[in-house]
């Protein structure tokens, strides 16, 4: 089988586990899930407690990869504390599920050694951070940051166990601001967040136009140019031919 097959082991066993502890661990229902032959997950694990420890070692792994990442990102360990809940709580808000150790831990007189090992190591890795990033934002003296570092993981996973049961993610959440009303967890300030402005409209006031004066045009006087006439000349009038006596007998006959 491929690591990819084992991979999707895992994680199928990781969500049963969170939602039916360790009894949810049934290879033929997981291999189902997977896709595979029942038989075929002995091929990885030999045993239902492989599998169990092979899984509560792979939780707290993460969860420690997770938390050391957070504190990298917040960059200043109160904020690191500040959010250490929102773990608790994102595993919560997928599908109402329980943290995985807490719900293993519930049963842990009955678990096989191997996997109750593992269990345990998941909050011994949450005190240590816990007691690493209080004293690194000086809120607890050395010898007695271990102590207040039980009793935060104690109550935040007390809270995630009571908000399950209610199935109210709203209960988990005032319970966790309970704690830090009390002093338990460090309240840092939030940023305020800036109102809105909304500008008023500003309305034009109407532009009158000036009424426009035309000023009169003084029409320039119009000088005649003086006509000159051409001089007429007067054509040279001929006089008729007087008639001769024969021409005027000729007329009246």
């Amino acid at each position: 089988m491929s690591a990819n097959a084992k991979e999707a082991i895992l994680e199928a066993a990781r969500l049963a586990a969170q939602l039916h502890g360790y009894g949810g661990l049934n290879f033929r229902d997981l291999a189902a899930d997977v896709g595979i032959k029942g038989a075929s997950i002995y091929y990885h694990f030999a045993s239902k407690a492989d599998l169990g420890a092979a899984v509560a070692r792979r939780y707290w792994e993460d969860t420690a990869a997770g938390l050391d990442a957070m504190l990298a990102e917040a960059g200043d360990p109160l904020v690191a504390l500040d959010r250490y809940p929102d773990m608790f709580r994102t595993t919560l808000h997928s599908d109402n599920r329980l943290c995985l150790a807490s719900f293993l831990a519930a049963e842990v007189e009955d678990l096989p050694s191997v996997v109750k090992t593992e269990v345990l190591s998941f909050a011994d890795i949450n005190i240590a951070w816990l007691s690493k990033v209080l004293k690194a934002a000086n809120i607890a003296v050395p010898e007695g940051a271990d102590q207040r570092a039980r009793a935060i993981y104690t109550a935040i996973a007390g809270a995630q166990l009571i908000a399950r049961s209610r199935t109210d993610m709203s209960l988990y959440d005032s319970v966790v601001d309970s704690y830090r009303a009390a002093g338990l967890l460090p309240q840092v300030a939030k940023p305020a967040k800036a109102t809105p402005i909304k500008a008023a409209p500003i309305k034009a006031a109407p532009i009158k136009a000036a009424p426009i004066k035309a000023a009169p045009i003084k029409a320039a006087p119009i000088k005649a140019a003086p006509i000159k006439a051409a001089p007429m000349k007067a054509a040279p009038m001929k006089a008729a031919p007087k008639k001769t006596p024969a021409q005027k007998k000729a007329v009246k006959a």
